[in-house]
């Protein structure tokens, strides 16, 4: 987007309502301000500021939202940047990016975590069919849970694996670092990665040396 994504930036979901949204800013209000002297942040108040000014106005939120919108549907899908089919090399490229996809809503929503496959497949860009074995194997790693109308949704030891792996695993770096998952999430906001592209490169797990979970063997 042209302006950063100000549910990301506030930690709220986007049919958040008014009074959630006014708690959040006057919390992040005080953090921010200049006059802070441990946690003041020029340029983060003046986001928040217009964080603030757009979402508190109805009009100019519906009009926020409608952009967000439009422009989340013409995001180009990972499929086009990253190799998700056949091989090995596929399969756990998929894994990673289901755990990304996860990882971002546990923490935008971390007590609405859950995720269609469909909402998956659209974010990722390729069928339910080629996510069957890949969620299977993550829940039987416990890295992933299935509700009872059979969303899925990161759990706490997936969110230990995603964020001490990060640093391990190029292509998750990568996809932690992606705009069309992230919003900006995991990055100050306003700033932008460069397009991913990741074909024809290797996908690296953690060595002997690291005795964190591998995702791409089993546990000893």
């Amino acid at each position: 987007m042209e302006v950063p994504d100000y549910y990301e930036f506030l930690q709220i979901n986007a049919k958040a309502e008014p009074d959630t949204i006014h708690r959040v800013y006057r919390f992040l209000a005080a953090r921010f301000h200049p006059d802070n002297p441990e946690t003041g942040d020029d340029e983060k108040f003046y986001l928040l500021t217009q964080a603030y000014s757009v979402l508190s106005c109805t009009e100019r939120r519906a009009e926020y939202d409608a952009k967000r919108k439009n422009e989340a549907a013409s995001t180009e899908p990972l499929s086009s940047t990253i190799d998700f089919m056949d091989s090995i090399k596929g399969e756990l490229n998929r894994r990673l990016a289901m755990l990304s996809v996860l990882y971002f809503q546990r923490r935008s929503n971390p007590y609405s975590p859950e995720l269609s496959f469909l909402d998956i497949e659209a974010r990722l860009g390729f069928p339910r069919e080629y996510l069957e074995f890949t969620a299977w194997y993550l829940r039987s790693k416990g890295y992933i849970t299935r509700s009872d109308n059979s969303d899925l949704a990161l759990t706490a030891e997936g969110v230990d694996f995603v964020e001490t792996q990060r640093v391990n695993i190029p292509v998750l770096n990568k996809l932690l670092s992606t705009d069309s998952l992230s919003s900006g999430v995991d990055r100050q906001p306003g700033v932008r990665s460069a397009p991913l592209s990741t074909n024809g490169n290797r996908t690296e797990f953690p060595t002997s040396k690291d005795s964190s979970p591998r995702i791409g063997s089993p546990e000893s």
